[in-house]
């Protein structure tokens, strides 16, 4: 009990500095290409960024460790797929630039997007955050890299029995949701161009599971829907 009790707060202390980290780095991205301490859709994404993504932190380690150790690993280095390798040092360097871009946005223009619209899709990152919650809760073998664990069945009850990918949907929300709630027209193309990487991951991923996770491929007839339900 002693080590688990020590193991237990190592990773507490491994997440909760993981998420600092990850704060300081938005932080950057968002208002030193902006030059400017009144980017207010800046600070406002920041708050509501920050609260989700340490209430999350903070609800799973409570109820699902072993799923928030996992998720510990992540980025193309630690990929075992090549082909993920790949897809995922493209998100990474699209994902910046999602970050960067209406900053410097804000800097040359000022950007004149209405208060309303930028609250509203203030609310949507939350609502992408919450699929995402839905999500984890209901799969507690969702790793932030493609694999299949020693044990793991297949997911087909929550927001699994609606689409494949519920975690891509909110994270798809998430990310359309960013450029505007920033305040920004100029990084909503690459916002578009992220998610359809994230379409292609999902694709690839799913080719892996269908090869390496018993039932997959039947759960893949019985849901149709990878994304969207109904659409796609």
């Amino acid at each position: 009990m002693a080590t688990q009790q020590f193991d237990l707060e190592k990773l507490r202390k491994t997440a909760i500095g993981g998420c600092i980290k990850a704060l300081v780095v938005l932080v950057l991205l968002v208002h030193v290409p902006a030059w400017s301490l009144s980017f207010w859709q800046g600070w406002l994404y920041l708050v509501v960024f920050t609260l989700c993504m340490f209430w999350l932190t903070f609800y799973f380690l409570k109820h699902d460790p072993a799923l928030v150790a996992s998720r510990q690993k992540a980025g193309a280095g630690a990929e075992r797929e090549t082909s993920q390798k790949w897809i995922q040092g493209a998100a990474s360097v699209v994902g910046l630039l999602m970050y960067i871009v209406p900053g410097i946005e804000r800097h040359f223009t000022g950007l004149p997007l209405p208060v309303w619209l930028v609250i509203l899709a203030d609310i949507l990152v939350v609502v992408g955050f919450w699929i995402m919650f839905l999500a984890l809760r209901e799969n507690g073998h969702a790793s932030s890299i493609i694999e299949v664990k020693s044990g793991q069945n297949v997911i087909s009850s929550g927001p699994y029995a609606l689409v494949r990918h519920p975690m891509y949907s909110g994270a798809v929300m998430f990310f359309l949701a960013t450029p505007l709630a920033l305040g920004s027209l100029w990084a909503l193309p690459v916002a578009i161009l992220l998610s359809i990487v994230i379409a292609i991951r999902l694709l690839d991923e799913e080719r892996y599971l269908k090869a390496n996770l018993s039932g997959y491929d039947a759960y893949c007839g019985k849901v149709k829907s990878h994304l969207i339900p109904g659409i796609w």
